[in-house]
């Protein structure tokens, strides 16, 4: 094996980084891939790269308190297991009965430190075939082989288990021709996937083949991606599948079996291929079952959906208003509202699509026409760049199952026409009334005008819709407000034309124009003899003194910046990448910079790449007040003002969505009292 013989000279100069690296120490993961970035690992160095990807460097023996003893019930079939397995390597015989002795201990210990049965359907043994390649001392071994069962392997990981349903969820998202296919032969991927799941591919590929695979894996960080691996094996075989005329069994084993004719310069494909489905998939696939993957601890809430009843890949209502807010590629959804007309004209999303569930039973002909000017309204939106626009379809009903029978009838319509890309909102229009209350970031007066809209024109019909006070969506005159305002009316009056009614309104939609507070409203210096005021706290109810705080007066008086130049201005102490968050719940994607004495706002400029707007630039000792919601602690908000001798008045107002938000307040917070401590001296 290559991995037992003497370490070849690197043959290129990026071999020679990475062994320069991994030779110095102290090499993390982002480090190993910037200097990989993807290629295929040497063989001396993939043992060292593997233990970085997993987290094992310098991790204790496991083992060295165990007594060494071999004595479970199963303990004959565990050893067969890995004699069996140590006969398929090349091996020296002088070796083998060690190499046996660390394989039977690693999984022996595994199972008795985990209170786990052995069983060989477990696929163990094939799970440490790559392992076992890498010659790894017994200490290393048990910790690479624990962090994979650990971080990769999902729980459930058997015959009619929750990995399967999910899967059978993504194939059905990305190809729903195939998926009723093998539905109505009823093969479930548990009956052809389960070793390639539980062996993350080792059970029929190749050891060079696999090694390949776990390479890109590996670094990816992401168990997740083996979805989309097991996704792309499928569809590479779609067509041989649908044109089998085999019995099931004999489909079966073709399927299981197709892994085996994976080669070496195949792999490359296989990633990029599982990327792009990747980029095509709602983040709600991995957020909605993050349970899956991790320590024992994360998984014991019970998740209350059972994916083996779901009838669609369903989608958080936050990442429904956050996709569209995007540039650039990503997932951007069509919503569709099923809801009845009355529900429906009471209170909508603003962008959404009414297609009234109903009349798929009381008036076909007309359900028909809806549909045909639906997807004729997504073609058309898709096309004219429209923020209601996405190939995604993603299907709304009220969040009360009684009432949204009709509406799953209507998804069902969608699916049986092999119709991909079609997703349910999760928890439906009230989902999406909690979630625009739990993140609402306007004042009492403006409520939930600029997310939701009424046809009704009745303000009291809103407010029974929704918490709080809303003016009617349509009034304002900003942006897309309701593409289904024209759709409601169009669909009730039969001399309307549906078609284009619905095309005209998008391609006459314009953009969301955002306010900015004059340079009259700018923030001042704190009153001469008086101590600014300072808190970090949680915001537990909403605020009634907010104010859109953008200091500059408009987009032509903004100054554009090269971004990197900015970061990498001496005086800037900390860069944090964000989302600055409007008064709308649009987002921008920006960056905070602090320095000594001020804390700016890039704005990214979507259409040229490196460059951003000054949005906002605010001394620091005018921050009195840094809060954040306790259900959404990323969206911070940042008060701005003076103190007197009557209290504090609030200026100006900004809020920022920031991963790892706490690293960030800290830092800023930090900063703050410096300036105060100098002030006060």
């Amino acid at each position: 094996m290559a991995e037992g013989e003497e370490a070849p000279q690197p043959s290129s100069s990026w071999e020679k980084d990475l062994a320069d690296a991994l030779e110095e120490g102290g090499c993390d993961l982002e480090t190993v891939r910037n200097i990989i970035q993807g290629r295929q690992l040497p063989a001396d160095l993939r043992a060292k790269v593997w233990k970085i990807a997993l987290n094992v460097v310098g991790k204790g023996d496991s083992l060295a308190s165990w007594d060494g003893s071999l004595d479970l019930p199963e303990q004959s079939i565990i050893r067969k297991d890995c004699q069996e397995l140590i006969d398929q390597l090349s091996v020296p015989e002088e070796e083998k009965s060690v190499l046996l002795l660390d394989i039977e201990s690693v999984i022996t210990f595994y199972c008795k430190s985990r209170n786990v049965k052995y069983s060989s359907c477990l696929g163990w043994i094939h799970l440490l075939k790559p392992l076992v390649h890498l010659l790894l001392p017994r200490s290393d071994l048990y910790n690479c082989f624990y962090a994979i069962m650990n971080k990769f392997i999902p729980r459930d990981c058997f015959m009619k288990g929750r990995p399967f349903h999910l899967f059978r969820l993504l194939l059905q998202y990305h190809e729903p021709e195939l998926c009723s296919f093998l539905d109505t032969k009823k093969m479930t991927p548990d009956s052809y996937a389960l070793n390639w799941l539980g062996s993350l591919f080792s059970y029929y590929c190749s050891a060079e083949v696999a090694q390949a695979i776990w390479d890109g894996y590996l670094q990816q960080a992401d168990p997740f991606f083996i979805y989309f691996l097991m996704l792309i094996i499928l569809v590479n075989a779609k067509d041989v599948i649908l044109a089998q005329e085999s019995d099931k069994e004999e489909i079966i084993k073709f399927l299981e079996t197709s892994p085996a004719n994976l080669h070496l310069e195949d792999i490359e494909d296989l990633f990029s291929l599982a990327q792009y489905y990747c980029s095509k998939t709602p983040v709600s696939f991995r957020k909605d079952n993050h349970s899956l993957f991790g320590s024992s601890l994360l998984g014991l809430k019970d998740d209350d959906t059972d994916l083996s009843q779901a009838l669609c890949l369903a989608v958080s209502v936050s990442e429904i208003l956050q996709a569209n807010q995007q540039q650039g590629e990503g997932v951007r959804f069509f919503v569709v509202d099923c809801r009845p007309a009355e529900q429906y004209n009471a209170g909508h999303l603003s962008t959404a699509f009414h297609l009234d569930s109903d009349l798929m039973l009381q008036n076909p002909s007309e359900f028909a026409q809806s549909v045909k000017s639906l997807l004729e309204a997504q073609k058309q939106s898709i096309e004219s760049g429209s923020i209601a626009g996405g190939e995604h379809l993603c299907f709304m009903g009220s969040g009360r199952e009684e009432e949204d029978m009709y509406m799953n009838m209507v998804l069902a319509h969608f699916l049986q026409k092999n119709k991909e890309y079609v997703s349910i909102a999760k928890g439906g229009f009230m989902a999406l009334q909690q979630h625009l209350a739990d993140i609402n970031v306007e004042g009492p007066e403006n409520g939930y005008g600029h997310w939701i809209a009424s046809t009704s024109g009745s303000r009291s019909s809103i407010n029974s819709s929704v918490d709080g006070d809303s003016p009617n969506g349509s009034s304002d005159g900003k942006g897309v407000k309701s593409l289904v305002n024209k759709m409601t009316v169009a669909l009730k009056t039969k001399s309307v034309n549906v078609k284009e009614k619905v095309i005209s309104f998008i391609e006459n939609t314009s953009t969301p124009v955002d306010r900015h507070v004059s340079s009259s409203d700018r923030v001042g210096k704190p009153y001469r003899g008086v101590k600014p005021v300072f808190s970090i706290g949680d915001e537990e109810e909403y605020d009634t003194d907010e104010i859109d705080s953008s200091s500059m007066s408009d987009d032509d008086r903004k100054e554009v910046v090269n971004i990197q130049t900015w970061i990498n201005k001496p005086d800037v102490k900390y860069n944090f990448p964000c989302n600055e968050v409007k008064e709308n719940g649009h987002m921008f994607p920006s960056h905070l910079l602090v320095t000594a004495t001020h804390m700016y706002c890039l704005r990214e400029i979507p259409s040229r790449k490196g460059l951003a707007y000054i949005q906002s630039r605010q001394a620091l000792n005018s921050v009195v007040k840094i809060t954040s919601k306790k259900k959404h602690p990323e969206l911070i908000t940042f008060k701005y003002g003076n103190s007197n001798t009557s209290g504090i008045e609030i200026l100006a107002v900004e809020r920022y969505l920031i991963p790892n938000a706490g690293d960030a307040t800290k830092a800023i917070k930090q900063q703050i009292m410096k300036v105060l401590d100098a002030l006060e001296s």
